[in-house]
């Protein structure tokens, strides 16, 4: 299947939240999730595409909710959560069958390799497929962006952030059974009615730099190929040249 399909981007990065690998648990990874996510990012590698992954930590440790903890402290703690996650994602897309290298942007040379843009870009040419651990390596930074920050740096065509939900509604379809799902939405149109497609800094960094956003459910099996691959998929953000239009 993978080798009769031809990819709509060259390279992408791909959003990941660590809540996303609890699968129906309330705490850690669950093998047969994290069996998905890989062997659909090593799908993704098969087709040719350049493929980087930022992965989040709170199925581990959220810091930003931590009780009685210093924020940055707590930060701390979080990117090392990530890491976690990355490394254990590693190795599950290479049992695939796919070469996968992780970055840290906290050093840590027994698990990871340091972030270093250009070695980055360097993997990513060779087709390995580069997870990106730590966030930014700061405090206060969430990991969308990190998404948002790598993204940029590493040129890549599309920002892909996978959740648990078909896209992005005008209001919240859990409460509202006339939720409408947008089929594209620009950035204005995004922030004007405050749909919270990730945290304010990396939704305003993806906008000032006109990086497009795919808002896609992850849990259906297949989906990362078909978003790859150009199926209309998920929500698109876009520039705010483009119109916004609700799917049929």
């Amino acid at each position: 299947m993978a080798e009769s399909r031809k990819p709509a981007y060259k390279r992408i990065l791909l959003k990941i939240s660590g809540e996303a690998l609890m699968g129906t648990q309330t705490y850690g990874i669950n093998p047969d999730v994290l069996l998905s996510v890989a062997t659909e990012i090593a799908d993704a590698a098969n087709l040719g595409i350049q493929v980087a992954v930022v992965v989040g930590g709170g199925n581990i440790f959220r810091g930003v909710s931590a009780k009685g903890m210093d924020r940055a402290t707590g930060d701390y703690v979080g990117m090392l959560a990530t890491v976690m996650n990355a490394v254990t994602l590693q190795e599950a897309i290479e049992r695939r069958g796919v070469v996968t290298r992780v970055q840290s942007a906290i050093p840590m040379s027994q698990l990871a390799e340091p972030y270093i843009r250009r070695r980055a870009i360097r993997h990513l040419e060779k087709g390995r497929v580069v997870i990106f651990g730590a966030g930014t390596g700061n405090p206060f930074f969430t990991t969308d962006t990190a998404a948002a920050l790598r993204a940029m740096e590493i040129g890549a065509d599309v920002l892909l952030k996978a959740t648990k939900v078909d896209g992005i509604y005008d209001k919240d379809p859990k409460k509202f059974p006339d939720a409408k799902r947008y089929e594209t939405v620009t950035f204005t149109d995004a922030l004007r009615q405050d749909l919270e497609v990730m945290d304010s800094t990396a939704f305003a960094l993806c906008r000032d730099n006109e990086m497009r956003i795919i808002v896609f459910n992850m849990t259906n099996r297949g989906n990362i190929e078909r978003v790859v691959c150009g199926d209309p998929v998920g929500t698109v953000v876009v520039k705010d040249t483009d119109s916004t239009r609700f799917a049929s």
